[in-house]
C-alpha cells in the first residue's frame, strides 16, 4: 500500500464556485485506474496547536496497491488533464508519500 497526501493552498481570489469545481474535480481522480481509493477533505475543526497546520484549503489522499500503480497515476492522462486545468488555482502544493 501507498498512500498519497496532497496539499493545496488555493489562491485568496478562488471564487465558492471554483472551489467547489476544483473539489469535484480532486474527487473525479479516483476514475484512474490505478487509483484504489481516494478522500478529499478540508481543514478539520480540531483544535488549534503549533503542531497542526489548517492553513490549507483542501486535502486530497489517494490509496494505491504499490508504488508501481501510483507511477502508473502520474503519468496517467486524467491526472495531467487535472493538472493543466486547475494549477492556476493554486499558490502552493504539497506533498507526502507514505508506504
Amino acid at each position: 500500500m501507498l498512500i498519497h497526501s496532497v496539499y493545496f493552498w488555493l489562491r485568496p481570489d478562488v471564487s465558492p464556485a471554483q472551489r467547489s469545481e476544483f473539489r469535484q474535480a480532486l474527487q473525479g481522480l479516483e476514475k484512474i485506474p490505478a487509483v484504489e481509493k481516494v478522500h478529499v477533505g478540508a481543514p478539520a475543526a480540531t483544535e488549534r496547536s503549533s503542531h497542526v497546520d489548517h492553513t490549507f484549503t483542501f486535502a486530497l489522499t489517494v490509496f494505491f496497491r504499490d508504488v508501481a500503480a501510483h507511477d502508473a497515476y502520474q503519468v496517467d492522462p486524467l491526472h495531467w488533464a487535472f493538472v493543466n486545468a486547475h494549477e492556476k488555482l493554486w499558490t502552493k502544493v504539497v506533498v507526502f508519500d507514505s508506504a
